[in-house]
């Protein structure tokens, strides 16, 4: 029972590497797919904000079905 209980302290302390995108176990692969996930969320910004366009102009997200 010591033995499962070591292991398991040693996957809770596992943070991503960028190697895990090529690795082919279970936990590389799930602390990939959440280090993409996160890092797209940060890269797409807020809800609530406004385009921004090459011409200068600004425009609000079109809001209509979701309210």
């Amino acid at each position: 029972m010591a033995k499962d209980k070591n292991k398991d302290a040693g996957i809770a302390g596992r943070m991503y590497d960028t190697s895990d995108y090529q690795k082919k176990d279970e936990l590389s692969n799930g602390l990939a797919m959440t280090h993409e996930q996160a890092s797209d969320s940060y890269v797409e910004g807020e809800v609530g904000g406004l385009i921004e366009r090459s011409s200068g102009g600004d425009e609000e997200l079109n809001r209509r079905g979701y309210q």
